[in-house]
């Protein structure tokens, strides 16, 4: 965990079956749930690392997932996330929408519209 508290509220994923669970128990939930597919070779990913990490802080009611494209291409794959970063918004299990890029304001607003839609 480190010494930043803030970095908490953003889970990342090891394992495909820890993502399989995440995913089941959104479903039961009506949080939005913002995934970040990233890498680590990726210089737009780590300038929007901070973004992210302000706006978990931000939301507390919205749920950020890291998913490291090289760790996990499996589940990549089945987003067809073809260019990091790649914002995947999902509600009860349904992607609602994506944005492709490190796009501050774009992301914050679709969080926004997004966060309390049924």
């Amino acid at each position: 965990m480190g010494n930043k508290a803030s970095t908490a509220k953003i889970i990342e994923m090891q394992s495909a079956s820890q993502w399989r669970a995440q995913l089941e128990a959104s479903k039961q939930s009506n949080k939005l749930l913002v995934i970040v597919f990233s890498a680590t070779w990726c210089g737009p990913c780590k300038w929007m690392e901070p973004v992210i990490e302000e706006y978990a802080n931000l939301y507390a009611d919205v749920e950020f997932i890291k998913i490291d494209v090289d760790i996990l291409e499996d589940v990549a794959r089945q987003f067809k996330v073809e260019a990091m970063p790649t914002f995947v918004l999902v509600k009860k299990g349904k992607e609602i929408c994506r944005l492709v890029g490190a796009k501050k304001t774009e992301l914050q607003k679709l969080i926004e519209k997004h966060r309390f839609d049924n």
